[in-house]
């Protein structure tokens, strides 16, 4: 194999790792666990855990991919975001789409099949709210866009406590907004 086929396929590697937006994922991750552990009164299963982190880490990822497929052209505008996979063509808008959809379905599969009805529906909602209500209908429109698009990072403390319990109590719903209502406050001060 050629230097430069290395190169681009490292590139284009390196690119759907980008798509995921994981320093974000990460912060998700953060409150995913521990809706978990006080849902089982104690620590989950292992296998339930990593089931539902690595389901998590592909919704989200799926949805951040999505975000940046509608942005990728004003991606190119802003200094902060061209250097984006798709604003610097790294990855054509086909491949970022195919990528989005099939590690959205992978993650709603094992979420499926690894944890609750409750948590696969609940992460299926999580990824249809940032994609289609936070990026496309309230973005552009208003600023309150981040304090709405916030509700869906706070998704994961529902998902984590559906996930053990395949329900959700009024400690879950806490949770999700003292999340909320934090994020909501930080952001009024910057």
């Amino acid at each position: 194999m050629p230097v430069n086929s290395r190169v681009n396929v490292s590139a284009k590697v390196r690119g759907f790792v980008d798509l995921m937006k994981l320093r974000v994922v990460e912060l998700l991750l953060v409150s995913t666990l521990p809706a978990m552990v006080l849902a089982e009164e104690g620590l989950p299963s292992l296998s339930l855990t990593i089931a539902t982190l690595i389901g998590g880490t592909l919704a989200a990822g799926s949805a951040n991919a999505f975000n940046m497929v509608i942005e990728s052209e004003s991606d190119k505008l802003m200094k902060r975001t061209a250097k984006r996979p798709l604003a610097t063509g790294v990855l054509s808008k086909s491949e970022a789409i195919i990528f989005a959809t099939v590690i959205g379905l992978l993650s709603l599969l094992i979420f499926q099949i690894y944890t609750t009805n409750l948590a696969t529906v609940l992460t299926a909602i999580a990824i249809v709210f940032y994609v289609w209500v936070y990026t496309i209908l309230l973005k552009k429109r208003t600023p309150q866009n981040i304090v709405w698009g916030g509700a869906a990072g706070c998704m994961p403390a529902l998902i984590g406590w559906a996930a053990v319990t395949n329900s959700l109590s009024v400690t879950a719903w806490s949770f999700f907004l003292v999340i909320f209502f934090n994020f909501k406050r930080k952001e009024r001060r910057t």
